[in-house]
């Protein structure tokens, strides 16, 4: 492949990579809250080609790319109800106020659960008594 062949490629790449969606990650429903994580996103790239003589004194060409990213989370969007807040990561207690989040959320993720088994529980008790 040429060197334009490389950049084409490399191009091409990283495009389907860096969508939206790389950057502003899916909602998260916990209950009455929804998580948006916000994606911190850096990259670099190159590209290089060359030619030279071979063994047999042939003239051949060579050429390569390559391309490094990081990504790690950099804040939370944290919204609950008509309230809306922003829970950087980068800094220890934020990441203290999300680990004593946790257990909080799994309770309400619990409860969830638990309501839509009884709602489903209900439907079928009703189901029979209807067919009975």
């Amino acid at each position: 492949m040429n060197l334009e062949g490389n950049i084409d490629t490399l191009f091409t790449r990283l495009e389907k990579f860096f969508r939206t969606e790389t950057v502003v990650g899916e909602p998260i429903e916990i209950g009455q809250i929804t998580l948006i994580p916000i994606i911190n996103v850096t990259f670099g790239l190159g590209t290089g080609g060359g030619s030279g003589l071979n063994s047999d004194a042939k003239e051949e060409l060579g050429g390569g790319a390559g391309v490094g990213a990081k990504i790690s989370p950099d804040c939370i969007v944290v919204v609950k109800g008509d309230e809306v807040s922003l829970l950087p990561l980068n800094e220890r207690d934020s990441l203290d106020k999300i680990i004593e989040m946790v257990p909080g959320l799994l309770k309400k993720i619990k409860k969830s659960d638990d309501k839509n088994q009884d709602e489903k529980n209900d439907e079928r008790y009703n189901e029979k008594l209807n067919n009975a």
